[in-house]
Formats: C-alpha cells, structure tokens, sequence
C-alpha cells in the first residue's frame, strides 16, 4: 500500500518500484528471495526493454507461471514431503500474483485456496476446512489445543499469506484458523468489504464451537479486529499489525483508492467503507488485552495509524518498531516472537476485569 519514494503519489509504480515495496510482505509470506527477485527482475528487464516507464500488466501472467512451476515440481516429487512443500510455495505465489493488475485474479486466487488445499492434505492430513456464509478458512493445530487464534488478512491479502504468523503461534501449541472473509482471497470475487467485521468474526467464532477466541489481524485486518474486539464478546485477546485507527478517503494515495474500489465494488461504496474505517469511538469498548504493533517507516497517506486505539482501549499495549515497514516484514526478529508469546499467555492467562 505505500508508494515508493520519490515518485507522486497518485503515478502507477514501475515494476522495479512495486517489486521492491512489496519484497519483505513476499519474503515474509515465504516467497524464496532469490527467486523472487529473479522473476521480478526480469519483468524490470523486460519493461525497460520495452521503453515503458510505467505499468504491472505482466505481473500477474509471471507469478502465476511461476506458481505453475511449483506444482510441476509437486507432480514431480517423490516424497510426500517435497510435494507438499511444492504445493505450499505455489500458493504463495498464486496468491502473490493477485496484487499486481491480473484479469484472472479470480482463477489465481482460486489457484492458491486449491494448492494450500492440497498442501495441508500431504503435511498436516489434521488440517480441517471449515466455511460459513461469509468466511473460509483450514484450522490447522492439535485437536485439543487449549486455545484457537484467528489469523485476519487485510485488505488484499489471504490466508495464504501469512504463514510466519501462523507457524509462530502454532509453535506455541496453540490451533490456528486462517481464513479469508469477504472481499478477502478465495471471496474476493464473489463478495465485497464489509466495516461490520465483528458479523464475520461471530459466525467464525460459532462454527469454531469457541467461548474464547484470540484475534491476530494484519493491515485493513488490524481494523477488522480492533472492531470485533469491541462488538464480539468472545474475543478474549487481540493482536493488530499495521492496522489502520482511522482512512481519510480524500487523502488515500490513488493505487489504493483504486484497489479498495475493487473490493468494495464500485468508488462510492469504498468512500463510504473508508468513512467506517474509524475506531474513535470503539476504542473504549475494547476491554480484552489488545496489542498494537505499528511500523515506523509504514506512513500512508490517508491513513492513521494504531497508537491512538492502543491508548484509547482499557489495556491496550503499544508496540513501535522505528525501522519498520508495513507489516513489519523487514523487522520480524524484533515483533513476531514477542507477539507470539503475548498472545499465548493473554489467553492462558486470567482475564483482566472488563
């Protein structure tokens, strides 16, 4: 979401500019660095081949070739393993290839909920798919875990993204749903953003057959729960990640004005879902232990950031990395395992008085 240095806000990015924005959100989603770089380098090559100075038309198309590649090696493999790590990998890279303009972001998007499908099929045969009317997710951990985190997806992320933040937290012992709700990955096709997050959140929560759930939310996800967190009494721990408090829609840079148009389905509905995008008076309804993590070198237009929702709520803690980019991918060692164990013991822990 944030535009690189140097070139206006409003001008599409080149792909050097968009690859390298995005390289600690792909490294931390577990795109291998070199490959990326060496996929994303020759779209650069090509691009200034062409003379162009701007546009990601072949994004798309290059990702999804090379997501390809890794289900060829996962047919290939002669281990259960290596094909699921294969199957893995591919859906990371489907799910990458979404990001960029894509006109088969649908089919990559599906490409990615089939291959992480067939990934947990050969790797953790525990795994279990579980769908309501508007989520879809695999809980993935021991069947008697004492605790169950949900792992919320951002704006245009997926549950195919974030797997650090899932494997930290099911290093823990505790089990993990990673789901995409509307507008989100697997749905982002067919439904569209809702502000009432907290409706999605309770449907999740039933299905679970949880009393207590903690929330982990990431970017426009770090919102979601901040908002769930005040509206869903079952929500006894929440975690955001460079969760916007508040989105000034004036003031949004126009890459993702754009983007939040697509998945809200039209720019009228995006300027009155940024409208909703505000936790000023939610923020004292939070009453569970809430953790707040912001980067320092995340500044987006239009966009205020966290410190005031972990100020605002009854026991909220704030977390500020100074070098830190959006989704702190470029600072994980100094955030990921402290917000691991935090989690875990604000839900093992007693509860603070709400």
């Amino acid at each position: 979401m944030s535009t690189p240095e140097g070139r206006p806000a409003d001008t599409p990015p080149s792909v050097a500019d968009f690859a390298a924005a995005n390289l600690s959100r792909a490294t931390g989603a577990g795109l291998d660095l070199h490959e990326y770089q060496r996929v994303t380098g020759e779209l650069a090559a090509a691009q200034t081949e062409r003379g162009e100075i701007v546009g990601l038309d072949s994004w798309g198309a290059a990702f999804m070739r090379a997501a390809r590649g890794h289900l060829a090696r996962a047919e290939r493999a002669t281990t259960v393993i290596s094909a699921g790590e294969h199957f893995r990998t591919a859906a990371r890279w489907f799910h990458f290839a979404t990001l960029g303009p894509n006109p088969e972001s649908a089919l990559a998007a599906t490409e990615a909920d089939t291959a992480m499908g067939r990934a947990l099929d050969l790797l953790e045969p525990g795994a279990r798919r579980i769908e309501g009317p508007d989520f879809t997710g695999w809980l993935r951990g021991p069947a008697d875990a004492p605790t169950t985190v949900v792992v919320v997806p951002g704006l245009d992320s997926g549950k195919e993204e974030f797997h650090d933040v899932i494997d930290a937290l099911l290093r823990r012992g505790m089990a993990v749903f990673a789901m995409d709700g509307p507008g989100q990955g697997a749905l982002a096709a067919t439904t569209t953003v809702r502000a009432d997050y907290h409706q999605v959140i309770g449907q999740v929560a039933d299905a679970l057959g949880t009393a207590r759930v903690g929330l982990v939310g990431l970017s426009l996800g770090g919102y979601y729960v901040a908002e769930s967190a005040a509206r869903e009494p079952r929500v006894a721990a929440a975690v955001t990640v460079s969760g916007p408090f508040r989105l000034h829609w004036d003031a949004l840079p126009q890459p993702v004005r754009d983007l939040l148009s697509r998945r809200a389905g039209g720019q009228e509905a995006a300027r009155r879902f940024a409208g909703q995008v505000d936790l000023s008076t939610l923020a004292p309804r939070i009453t569970c232990p809430l953790l707040v993590v912001d980067g320092g070198e995340d500044v987006i237009p239009g966009v205020t950031d966290g410190e005031p929702l972990a100020r605002l709520a009854r026991h909220g803690q704030y977390v500020r990395i100074p070098h830190g980019d959006h989704l702190l991918g470029n600072a994980r060692p100094d955030w990921l395992a402290a917000a691991a164990d935090w989690m875990s013991a604000a839900l093992t822990e007693p509860a603070p008085p709400r």
